[in-house]
């Protein structure tokens, strides 16, 4: 009958093996066929409070007090010793006597029979409480710094919705031409932020954003507010299935705005019957195409109403330096496209 299994069973190799098997900080023990300890490491000794000579040759079950004899547990090792089964990264969660309440990740495998031993497992050994624990606090600080975006994200909207509220009540009371059109396109514009801050929560995480549904939310908030009753102006928004990070997102969503307002207030004659403004986001291999067309009239620019670029030009332009991308403007007797390219270099 074979000795029950150790680490190198003759000479100096054996003394340098068992030297690095309690060296390790790891909690190591190798088991025989059948699940008795051979050997543990000094690491495993320390971490249960046990003596090498009271363990030996005891079933690894009845260790602790049969704190590891579980069903779960029980039949991996069964299946591991027959050479059938594996064990990973297996979690126990127990009230170790010596220990109190701890969580232990356990990893095995076969070691082969030899000419001088039988078939024996290394069970490995790793008190992972403090990770686990840390990792929880981790999350709760995660959750505690998602609900305080979204309560600032919330918070900053009803701002700004007030502050656009006030600005247009401040409109209707002015009598001034040039002060009230002014009065209204800031309110527009600050709605237009409202909105943008509404929809990418997640825009402080920097996270990849899908632009479908993003613009098609934005323009629909935009006619909502902008196209009376009596217009017949139609929103079409075709995106497709690209995304942008949502810092990107936000300056897209503010140049889409701002076309957009453009286009509902000027592009349209008070008659139109069949306006259509189109909103178009493509990506190709060489980088990525933003688009706004209407069928109107054009802008102002377009006929002679302003001599320079207006603040919605100006704005489009910064945001477009943002997103390292260029303005094209093309002015047709049937309307007119803005687009903002971005070339990948």
């Amino acid at each position: 009958m074979r000795a029950m299994p150790s680490i190198v069973e003759y000479g100096p190799v054996r003394s340098v093996a068992q030297a690095v098997f309690d060296t390790i900080d790891t909690g190591l023990v190798v088991l025989d066929v059948n699940l008795r300890v051979a050997t543990a490491s000094t690491s495993f000794c320390r971490m249960f409070g046990v003596v090498m000579e009271d363990v030996r040759g005891r079933s690894f079950y009845e260790l602790g007090g049969g704190h590891w004899d579980t069903p779960d547990l029980r039949m991996t090792l069964d299946a591991v010793a027959s050479g059938n089964g594996s064990l990973h990264a297996c979690e126990v969660e127990h009230e170790f006597l010596e220990l109190g309440l701890r969580t232990m990740l356990l990893d095995a495998r076969q070691i082969p029979e030899t000419e001088n031993a039988g078939a024996s497992i290394l069970l490995t050994v790793n008190d992972v409480t403090a990770a686990r624990a840390a990792e929880k606090r981790l999350t709760a600080l995660l959750d505690h710094k998602t609900t305080l975006l979204e309560e600032m994200t919330h918070r900053v909207a009803n701002s700004l919705t007030i502050i656009a509220g006030i600005l247009i009540l401040k409109a209707r009371r002015v009598h001034d031409v040039e002060a009230r059109l002014f009065l209204e396109e800031t309110h527009h514009r600050v709605m237009s932020i409202a909105t943008a801050q509404r929809l990418l929560r997640t825009s402080l995480d920097d996270a990849e954003v899908s632009l479908g549904p993003y613009l098609s939310e934005l323009c629909e908030s935009l006619a909502t507010s902008m196209i009376g009753d009596g217009q017949k102006i139609e929103m079409r928004v075709q995106a497709g299935d690209g995304t942008a990070r949502s810092r990107d997102a936000v300056s897209l969503g503010l140049i889409v705005t701002e076309l957009v307002i453009n286009a509902l207030k000027y592009a349209f004659a008070a008659n139109t019957t069949h306006g259509r403004v189109t909103v178009t986001y493509a990506t190709t291999p060489a980088g990525w195409a933003l688009a706004v067309a209407d069928n109107g009239i054009g802008a102002p620019e377009a006929t002679g109403k302003m001599s320079k670029p207006g603040l919605g030009t100006v704005i489009i332009e910064a945001l477009a330096r943002q997103l390292d991308a260029r303005v094209e403007i093309l002015i047709r007797n049937n309307g007119r496209t803005t687009t903002i390219t971005h070339a990948i270099h």
